[in-house]
């Protein structure tokens, strides 16, 4: 009636996807270039299994305008997702090449 589960299996598994120094620095530069802009106003970070998620709000109580995903995948690093709602604006295996979705002048349609 015993059963013996391995905690080293458990833990692998169950890794913990985050973004590291370099990606939150990238991520902090640009979300401080946008709020000096008056774009933006407020940031979360959430860990959901296999994913870390980079939230940006224009007002806290909103839904966030633009979310970056990190996910857990076959590199060394992952992948990565832009997401504006339930829109996938980029992907792409590095942090710079989904950010430059940034670079292009982003509008929000209303309706």
């Amino acid at each position: 009636m015993t059963n013996l589960y391995r905690l080293a299996d458990q833990k692998a598994r169950r890794r913990i996807v985050s973004f590291d120094r370099r990606e939150l620095s990238r991520l902090l530069n640009l979300y401080s270039m946008r709020v000096a802009s008056g774009e933006w106003r407020d940031y979360a970070i959430d860990f959901r299994p296999g994913m870390a998620i980079f939230s940006i709000f224009r007002h806290t109580a909103e839904q966030p305008l633009f979310a970056i995903a990190k996910v857990q995948g076959t590199g060394p690093n992952g992948g990565y997702m832009v997401y504006n709602g339930p829109r996938k604006l980029a992907h792409g295996d590095s942090l710079e090449d989904v950010l430059r979705v940034f670079d292009r002048k982003l509008r929000l349609l209303l309706g």
